[in-house]
């Protein structure tokens, strides 16, 4: 049995992969999403049903957290966890199924980061901010992998700052269902409150460069317009800020190592950008830098499934990353048994799954299992996004 703990704001892709990832490794799953985002996980279970799922093989539990830490995580019929949330949650969690007299427990989690992103000198101006504004600001800034910290080389700081608040004031913040809008609001109050008084920790600390303006219709609703503050050291942030706020720090060429070194010295290690036309600045980078994924070029949010698996290191995450082709190795029955040997019972509803997807058979899941087996050790090429 697995208990999958989803978070509020991927309310749909993380909540059916987790329950996917169960089925098809042979296991129930127990599926608890966030509390703000009850009536599409059961709208999603309900789907799941009518397309075929066997009665009972995915539960959904509505609880609080503190209700699925006293109830669900010492029950001994749990056998693995898959979470995505906050480290403070996954350090809880872990410290509960420890203390459980059958562990150790399959915990596997992903808990975002302090994500940076390097821009050097080489860098084309245009593409970095529009990736910066993607980036650190699209959804509101609540994407686990959003960026948090932008490195800029001092010999091109001003300018690509001057453009970067230049785009910032034509954002338009407002009601999302409105084709016009480019930033929506945070989840709740207490999201926004959070991100207030992250701002206010600031004075004395930061320089505001820039705040772009909300909109008219921003008065009912949890509304942050997306801020700028430059600040002299990483080490000004202490823990994950998620929401609209990107912090500049600028660095000296010769400086490139520390900068990298300080990024692994925060312990977090989800995502990383790099932006630079020399090849062997990033490769540098991609080399020194303790992180689950690194973007070269491009935005920072979007990993592609199957292409660009997601996970980090360190603080953020236990791994294995999700859509490779570990994914699944863990929830295994036993954890070390190949998928092909789990017993009839639990092949039946691995079988269940040609109910939702028609061109996926018994034979090709059994083979998919044994591919996994046999790349599991090594190191397997996937397949790169072309065009």
């Amino acid at each position: 049995m697995v208990l999958c703990i989803s978070p509020w704001n991927f309310p749909l892709a993380i909540f059916v992969g987790q329950i996917v990832a169960a089925l098809a490794a042979g296991n129930a799953a127990i599926a608890k999403p966030a509390e703000q985002t009850s009536l599409i996980a059961q709208r999603t279970v309900e789907l799941l049903y009518s397309s075929g799922l066997p009665a009972g093989v995915v539960q959904l539990v509505l609880a609080t957290g503190r209700d699925t830490e006293v109830m669900l995580l010492p029950d001994t019929r749990i056998n693995a966890v898959v979470f995505t949330g906050s480290v403070a949650t996954a350090r809880q969690i872990n410290r509960v199924l420890a203390a459980r007299p059958d562990a150790p427990i399959v915990f596997i989690a992903e808990t975002g980061g302090i994500n940076a992103m390097i821009v050097d000198s080489t860098a084309l101006p245009e593409q970095v901010v529009d990736d910066v504004i993607r980036s650190g600001f699209h959804s509101a800034g609540q994407r686990c992998s959003a960026l948090r910290v932008l490195f800029l080389q001092e010999d091109c700081a001003d300018p690509i700052l001057g453009m970067l608040q230049g785009a910032m004031a034509e954002l338009r913040v407002g009601d999302p269902a409105q084709l016009a809008t480019d930033i929506g609001p945070v989840i709740d109050q207490s999201s926004k409150n959070r991100l207030e008084a992250h701002c206010r920790s600031l004075a004395g600390k930061a320089r505001l460069l820039f705040r772009a303006e909300l909109g008219a219709d921003c008065e009912r609703g949890y509304f942050f317009a997306p801020v700028l503050y430059e600040i002299d050291l990483l080490e000004c942030l202490q823990e994950e800020t998620f929401g609209p706020v990107v912090h500049v720090v600028r660095y000296r060429a010769a400086a490139l190592d520390e900068v990298i070194q300080h990024i692994n010295d925060s312990g977090y290690g989800l995502t990383l950008g790099v932006h630079s036309r020399v090849q062997s600045t990033a490769d540098r980078i991609a080399r020194g830098a303790q992180v689950g994924n690194v973007y070269i070029n491009r935005d920072m949010v979007g990993a592609v499934v199957g292409v660009q698996p997601f996970g980090g290191r360190g603080l953020s995450g236990t791994g294995p990353k999700v859509g490779g082709p570990n994914s699944l190795k863990p929830l295994q029955s036993g954890y070390s048994a190949p998928l092909r040997e789990i017993a009839a019972s639990e092949l039946e509803r691995i079988n269940a799954i040609k109910t939702i997807v028609p061109e996926v058979d018994r034979e090709l899941m059994l083979g998919i299992a044994a591919s996994f087996e046999r790349h599991y050790a090594g190191t397997l090429a996937l397949p790169g996004p072309t065009g």
